[in-house]
């Protein structure tokens, strides 16, 4: 969209504009709806109130009249006093049988319509069902809008005589006149205002967007290589204000962390590395020394199966030293761990990209959110999740016939959780204890080296991983780390 390729300066600057625009149009939308309900309400009411001062008139006919006061008898009775009501009220008026026959009609005119003559079906209708005896119908003629009213008239016993019809035009002139006046008004007004806002959209976006920008080049100097500068920003906002400051003490802990990050931990790192290089190439020294001396104390060069022995303590001995290999192999990868970085990433987002290289379609995915953010080593949390993984896929057995490994990340609280749930083999009682300790094995079940790197990473971020087993089952690993935490210790670089 192209609202996304504009600049902050210039987001505002539309918007503030276009929310004046909008308050203009709703406020004129608002305006005619009133106007049009005012009018409406005008002549329902004034209907009613002359409808009922035409009926007090025509019930005072009744009264006074000298003629029997029957249906047949109605226009003798409103010979002269349908014209007289007609006058004061400024309204026809026009008088119905029961049947919807015209008995009498105050309009002066020679030829009638045929419809004024004979009132239709469904109106007849309308007036004997309704509970109020009334019905207004609304239609057009000539381009001007009439209602016409119907009501029973009733003698002194209330005995139904005939039908009384009220046409009332609705006459907008003067109510249109006001509308388009006040809505000229009110267009002058707007454009006073807008060009008034276009102003202060201008100076207030360049007022806001001024420090950002400041703040922005700032940060597009930084390098990690060289030191570098606060920021210095005079007669800024609160907020602003504390962005900076933020940004400036980040600064400083950075620098700080990376001198003791360079100095101390990269020591100590090598020390463990050292001790567990030294732990894992004594496990297959110890059958290489018993091979050779069983070989040295069984050795007959007139043996006739000599060379089968031979052939056997030669693949024992390649057996140890491919595994010495594998042992340094493993140990080369762990030392090449890059140096942690604390970055601003979704969690979700990178877990999804880890299981991307597995292609065992029994992995499962499943997140509470599509994102939650924290701060966290890509590489790192990617090396987390899927050392996790392929211990999991280790752990199936061969002939499992529903192998599952169902990945989840949620929130708790002000953590991410990550658990790596699997139906393998698990884990023994007895193996429960070592599981993280640092010796390497290639045992199918992956526990080894993988999982005190994976361990040593979770801690560096201040978090911590745990798991539940039970033999024949599965394994449930859950990684808990901080959302904002920066490293407390440095890898291995």
């Amino acid at each position: 969209m192209i609202i996304k390729r504009l600049s902050l300066r210039a987001r505002i600057f539309v918007a503030m504009i276009l929310l004046v625009l909008l308050a203009s149009v709703l406020i004129a939308a608002v305006t005619i709806y009133q106007y049009n309900e005012e009018a409406k309400d005008y002549h329902r009411e004034r209907l009613e109130r002359k409808e009922k001062a035409i009926r007090s008139s025509i019930n005072f006919a009744i009264r006074e009249t000298t003629y029997p006061v029957t249906t047949e008898n109605i226009p003798l009775i409103f010979k002269d006093e349908i014209f007289d009501i007609d006058a004061i009220h400024n309204l026809q008026i026009n008088l119905y049988d029961l049947e919807g026959q015209l008995l009498k009609s105050s309009k002066r005119t020679i030829q009638r319509d045929s419809t004024e003559q004979c009132l239709d079906a469904e109106i007849l209708n309308q007036l004997s069902n309704t509970l109020e005896h009334r019905y207004v119908v609304k239609n057009q003629e000539n381009g001007q809008t009439f209602q016409s009213s119907y009501t029973y008239l009733t003698d002194e016993k209330f005995k139904t005589l005939a039908i009384l019809n009220l046409p009332y035009l609705e006459n907008d002139d003067f109510l249109n006149r006001e509308l388009q006046e006040f809505l000229m008004r009110l267009g002058y007004a707007y454009l006073v205002m807008i060009l008034v806002a276009i102003g202060l959209a201008y100076f207030i976006s360049k007022y806001i967007t001024k420090s950002l920008k400041t703040i922005s080049d700032k940060m597009n100097e930084i390098r990690l290589e060289k030191r570098n500068k606060k920021i210095q920003i005079e007669s800024s906002s609160e907020e602003i204000e504390n962005l900076v400051n933020s940004y400036n003490s980040m600064i400083d802990e950075l620098e700080a962390s990376a001198v003791v990050l360079a100095t101390n931990e990269r020591e100590q790192a090598w020390r463990e590395m050292a001790k567990q290089v030294a732990h894992e190439i004594k496990n297959p020294l110890t059958p290489m020394r018993l091979t050779v001396q069983s070989f040295q104390r069984k050795f007959n060069p007139e043996d006739e199966n000599i060379h089968q022995k031979v052939k056997e303590y030669s693949n024992t001995l390649i057996e140890q030293i491919d595994t010495m290999s594998s042992i340094a192999s493993a140990f080369s990868n762990f030392a090449k761990m890059p140096a942690q970085k604390s970055e601003v990433l979704n969690v979700v987002q990178i877990v999804k990209l880890s299981l991307d290289i597995f292609n065992e379609d029994y992995i499962e995915f499943n997140s509470e959110t599509e994102e939650i953010i924290a701060k966290f080593d890509r590489t790192q949390l990617i090396r987390v999740v899927t050392n996790l993984v392929k211990n999991g896929i280790q752990a199936m057995p061969e002939d499992s016939e529903n192998p599952r490994i169902n990945v989840r990340v949620f929130n708790k609280g002000n953590n991410v959780n990550i658990t790596i749930e699997d139906n393998g083999s698990g884990i023994s009682e007895e193996t429960k204890s070592k599981i993280f300790e640092p010796k390497f094995t290639t045992k199918t079940s992956g526990m080894g080296l993988g999982l005190a790197m994976v361990k040593n990473i979770v801690e560096t971020y201040n978090g911590s991983i745990t798991f539940t087993s039970q033999l024949g089952k599965g394994t449930i690993f859950t990684v808990i780390f901080p959302v904002d935490q920066i490293p407390a210790k440095a890898g291995i670089s």
